[in-house]
């Protein structure tokens, strides 16, 4: 099994709190994520998330098809990082780690994501065609929208 990396480092003018409320939320996803990547909550999620907590989504990822997706959060250290892995879903394996850490002029955000494509061989030409460029797509708009609401270069 081939185990894909994929990180991501941004920094932004807002507070460890702001971010913490934005990122650990499942209902901002929409607000971050392409047209083409609609995301649904089918699981009442609580105010604050914690370690343990289950999370059902149902996406519209790929060709407009829907999947269900349950995650749930392994780890949170509030203020500063929670990891969320998914339990049912399209990947083999996920697991996304989101690290809030200050600078001078407000955070930087990390993502660190680690995937594994289902179907051995095939899956792997799968993400080679089509899934390594959209998961890029996807961070890169989100990225976008980040920097356009709380941007600031370091």
């Amino acid at each position: 099994m081939r185990v894909h990396h994929l990180y991501r480092r941004q920094a932004l003018a807002m507070t460890r709190q702001q971010a913490w409320d934005y990122f650990s939320s499942p209902y901002f996803l929409n607000d971050i994520t392409p047209n083409f990547f609609h995301v649904r909550i089918d699981s009442k999620v609580p105010e604050k998330i914690y370690a343990g907590l289950l999370i059902c989504y149902r996406m519209k990822a790929l060709f407009a098809l829907p999947m269900n997706w349950v995650s749930d959060i392994s780890h949170c250290d509030e203020p500063r990082r929670f990891v969320y892995r998914q339990l049912v879903g399209p990947f083999k394996f996920w697991s996304h780690e989101v690290c809030i850490s200050d600078s001078e002029n407000g955070i930087v955000l990390e993502d660190i994501v680690y995937y594994a494509m289902p179907f051995g061989w095939l899956g792997e030409l799968f993400h080679k065609l089509l899934i390594g460029d959209r998961l890029q797509r996807i961070f890169t708009h989100r990225a976008r929208c980040l920097q356009n609401k709380w941007g600031y270069h370091e």
